[in-house]
């Protein structure tokens, strides 16, 4: 688990094709490996890696064919810089959301424009990730744990601060630059949990008006 506050910029230093998968060497910069042992977890841009070799100011991660199909990450390449985090622990400040490295979907850039000291951007998630993302609730962008400030169907807006900027990659953020997105974990786990035993069946759907008017949830 993580919690979207990023802890350094890293760097891709080498990616070495394995078949259908993928060797990934990423440089760390500022973050502390010290208490950083091979098989921990580290979020990068979102992504949850498990390091396998931990050669100096590094780290080594496998990445497979699933995580490439299903996120940014085939787009990345060498020198192109990513967001980290290490996994929470039990003292860990919880400063964003509960955050599992696992990403849902992948987003598009709509917008990038500047507003006061922040720059507003606004993007586009999968269609089928829109009913997970509400105003004023929580989302993660390239594991960055952020507020959506306006919903609009698939699109959802963003106001990010200097200092978010600065200790992030959003900077580099482009109209059509893709990024991973993870939604929240209640909202999830919420619609499972309506749909009660329904759940169990084969094909179930998520919550629909009609789902939501047969048991009871609207008059």
């Amino acid at each position: 688990m993580f919690t979207g506050i990023i802890e350094s910029i890293g760097k891709i230093a080498r990616i070495e094709p394995k078949g259908a998968d993928a060797r990934f060497t990423v440089e760390t910069g500022k973050l502390d490996l010290r208490d950083v042992q091979l098989g921990d977890s580290i979020a990068v841009n979102g992504v949850c890696l498990t390091a396998v070799e931990l050669p100096g100011n590094s780290f080594v991660a496998d990445v497979s064919g699933e995580t490439l199909s299903r996120t940014a990450f085939a787009q990345l390449t060498v020198g192109a810089l990513v967001n980290l985090e290490k996994a929470l622990t039990p003292t860990t400040r919880l400063g964003g959301h509960l955050v599992s490295g696992h990403v849902d979907g992948v987003g598009e850039v709509q917008q990038r424009s500047e507003d006061g000291r922040s720059i507003f951007f606004q993007i586009k998630a999968p269609d089928e990730l829109a009913r997970y993302i509400a105003e004023k609730g929580s989302i993660t962008v390239n594991g960055i744990s952020l507020t959506v400030n306006g919903v609009n169907g698939a699109l959802f807006d963003l106001n990010i601060v200097p200092h978010t900027l600065q200790e992030t990659t959003m900077d580099q953020f482009r109209v059509g630059t893709q990024v991973n997105l993870e939604v929240d974990l209640i909202a999830r786990y919420l619609e499972r949990m309506v749909l009660g035993d329904r759940a169990a069946e084969p094909g179930a759907e998520g919550i629909s008006i009609d789902f939501l008017a047969e048991n009871g949830f609207m008059k």
